[in-house]
């Protein structure tokens, strides 16, 4: 007999959330962290810092879900009233904890912050609730049972909800649910389009076994292929979805980039850290955008050692010395340009590799002969130098997240193409 899935519902509590001022990433990181304990997330919701809408929000929750999780409003301001509203939905009433208190005033003892009125009622819970610690600031978690539902109240700051999640729920939720087994695994692609892959990969996915769930994430630039199972153990599940994935291998070789849920960027630095290569990069249109997605990756300093930012035509030329006769003749959006960029800036930074870019991000500056989105991308080592032309679309955000995904692509499918025959040597 299967195990029912446990139905978790995540609220958000913040009246910043709904006018836009602050971006919901809690939702999304609890999610996944439950999902990959095998509970199933049936609502997301943003609420308002009201307390009849927080209740009516519990009322909702607990009738469709086992449990749960809500974030925000537990800050020691006036504008914070989830813990009042909480403690009258449960019947119950605020205690000074004394453990919470002694924490709250050893951590800002560490941070020389100066212990006030309105800290100190932080220690203020319902005496009716489980304290679940807050290693990482003063407002602690709270643990309810009402019914059959379990309900977790964690403050909103991203960092302190991670925490707690971290070091007590997770391990909870595992004793406490008992959740089937479940089993992702993700395939990066980049340099096709969703509805094409779907052409492309038809008939493996019809055959895919029913036990398999595949999914299409796409992004700017990059598709991820999920594919995902639950079953009694992970060893026979983890089985079951290679074999399919050995399957699909052959067929989407040409546009994958990696079989883990990671950024290209993480991809290409394994394998300049591995092959103990460098780059550098010339950007014209993406602004820095792909110096800056390659060192936002940890450890980046031991590849990457730097990036000409050549806005203007005036820097192609002096910094990165692109002769003004092919700018001239050809324009700065050119085949001739981006590979002379690529070039020139390996040679000036002393680099294994590099890669350039111009093009027209938008949405004006275009023309007949090059439209808003026609892009360059050259990438060079010390053999040989390559480009290729892409035409991206009219808006200049996805252009240069295209753009930025679509360069550091070109550069890790020149790397591999030199240094893959070395390694069969």
């Amino acid at each position: 007999m299967e195990t029912p899935n446990i139905q978790a519902e995540i609220v958000t509590i913040g009246d910043e959330i709904l006018i836009g001022q602050v971006i919901d990433t809690n939702s999304a990181w609890i999610a996944q962290q439950i999902n990959a304990i095998g509970v199933d997330v049936c609502q997301m919701s943003s609420i308002a810092d009201n307390k009849q809408h927080i209740i009516n929000a519990l009322d909702i929750a607990s009738l469709r879900a086992d449990l749960i999780i809500v974030t925000g409003g537990l800050g020691p301001t006036k504008d914070d009233i989830t813990k009042h509203t909480v403690t009258e939905y449960f019947n119950g009433k605020l205690i000074r904890n004394e453990t919470v208190l002694k924490h709250v005033t050893q951590l800002l003892e560490s941070r020389n912050v100066k212990m006030n009125n309105l800290n100190v009622k932080q220690a203020d819970v319902p005496d009716n609730c489980e304290v679940i610690p807050n290693n990482f600031g003063t407002a602690p978690a709270m643990w309810f049972e009402k019914n059959s539902n379990v309900f977790v109240f964690m403050p909103g700051v991203p960092f302190e909800m991670k925490g707690i999640m971290d070091q007590y729920l997770i391990p909870r939720f595992k004793t406490l649910f008992n959740t089937p087994a479940i089993h992702h695994k993700t395939l990066m692609l980049q340099g096709i389009a969703e509805s094409s892959l779907a052409i492309f990969i038809e008939q493996w996915e019809s055959n895919l076994p029913p036990a398999i769930k595949l999914a299409y994430l796409p992004t700017p630039g990059i598709i991820r292929l999920r594919l995902t199972s639950k079953g009694d153990t992970i060893e026979n599940l983890t089985q079951l979805v290679d074999n399919e994935v050995n399957k699909v291998l052959p067929i989407i070789k040409p546009y994958l980039f990696s079989q883990l849920d990671e950024p290209i960027e993480v991809t290409i630095g394994k394998i300049l850290t591995i092959n103990n290569k460098t780059i550098s990069t010339a950007e014209s249109c993406t602004g820095g955008s792909i110096a800056s997605l390659i060192t936002s990756v940890s450890g980046s300093s031991q590849y990457f050692k730097g990036s000409v930012v050549s806005y203007s035509n005036e820097i192609k030329s002096k910094i990165l010395h692109v002769n003004n006769s092919l700018l001239d003749n050809y324009g700065a959006v050119s085949q001739q340009v981006a590979e002379q960029m690529a070039i020139n800036v390996r040679a000036i930074l002393e680099t294994d590799y590099s890669v350039a870019i111009s093009g027209i991000a938008g949405p004006n500056g275009g023309s007949i002969e090059k439209p808003v989105g026609t892009t360059w991308i050259a990438v060079a080592s010390e053999k040989q130098v390559l480009s290729k032309k892409y035409i991206f679309g009219d808006n200049r955000e996805r252009n240069i997240q295209r753009a930025s995904i679509s360069a550091l692509n070109e550069l890790r499918k020149l790397i591999l193409q030199e240094i893959e025959p070395l390694e069969k040597k």
